[in-house]
């Protein structure tokens, strides 16, 4: 009996020692990743704060720190023009976060709560056209913007970000397939229509797929270049969004006057961004989580 006790008491702290070596190991490596992935969040920080105007490789920390990079931002000249940037993006993305937050919630409780005709096969459409990436329609977007003049324009690049959106929602249909059933059918009972049970039924339990869908609807123009840089190609600085004028600064002829402006600008944007996260980020991971139980 003791040989045996001893023999259980070996083998547990055997696997207690492969579990702490174990635990250590993916430790160290998310470590050496996290370092990797910081490596040059921090360096543009650094850089932004640099006295010298031009790129600096020489050195990873700038040899004279200065402010001097974000107060040139707010005062615009013929190149950088960072309010007008800012504005520009913030309304097109406050725009489109809206639209594409309406669609993606009415096209998913659609596909969830009701029962029509060709539902299925609709929903595998609209799966088989997520696999194909946006970047293929560009030319035939950007002859049909131009055909209704809408070109150079910010309502373009709205409507470019806002007409597909609806073909996200399978994440927030998984999360509508959760809700209970019964609220929809007690709704109907007590004479409710489809849009009163979607506002006033599904909507108040869902705060956490609306939260997941209002950041993804807001990211999506806030970071886009491809899309903004096809659209506004008339070179009128004070039409620009925030990537495009800051890729502006990068050029052959200005990068050396300009690029510690740039890192600046990269870092203001970041901002809000991370600002949304800390404080969604609870509601955006019960969203994305409560998304993945059915699809």
């Amino acid at each position: 009996m003791k040989e045996k006790e001893a023999r259980e008491i070996h083998k547990v702290k055997k696997l207690k020692e492969n579990r702490t070596s174990t635990i250590a190991v993916h430790n160290i490596v998310i470590a050496v990743l996290a370092v990797i992935w910081l490596i040059p969040i921090i360096w543009l920080v650094c850089t932004s704060f640099s006295s010298y105007p031009g790129m600096n490789t020489s050195t990873f920390f700038p040899a004279e720190w200065s402010t001097a990079n974000y107060a040139k931002l707010f005062h615009p000249d013929t190149v950088a023009q960072f309010p007008q940037w800012f504005k520009n993006t913030f309304i097109i993305a406050c725009f489109t976060c809206v639209i594409s937050t309406l669609f993606v919630l009415m096209v998913a409780y659609a596909t969830s709560m009701m029962r029509f005709p060709m539902r299925k096969p609709l929903m595998n459409m609209a799966v088989i056209l997520n696999l194909f990436p946006g970047m293929l329609s560009m030319i035939a977007i950007y002859f049909t913007l131009k055909f209704f003049n809408l070109t150079n324009s910010h309502i373009g690049l709205i409507l470019v970000y806002s007409a597909s959106s609806g073909l996200g929602y399978l994440i927030a249909k998984g999360f509508f397939d959760t809700v209970p059933r019964a609220l929809c059918e007690a709704a109907k009972l007590d004479g409710c229509s489809e849009a009163g049970i979607f506002f006033r039924i599904i909507l108040p339990v869902s705060k956490p797929i609306i939260v997941y869908t209002v950041i993804s609807s807001f990211l999506g123009p806030w970071m886009d270049f491809v899309f903004a840089k096809m659209i506004l190609n008339a070179g009128i600085s004070e039409k620009y969004t925030v990537a495009v004028g800051l890729y502006k600064m990068l050029d052959r002829s200005l990068i050396n006057n300009y690029f510690t402006q740039f890192c600046a600008g990269g870092v203001l944007v970041s901002i809000p961004i991370s600002i949304l996260f800390v404080i969604m980020q609870k509601f955006y991971v019960e969203g994305m989580t409560g998304g993945a139980v059915k699809g």
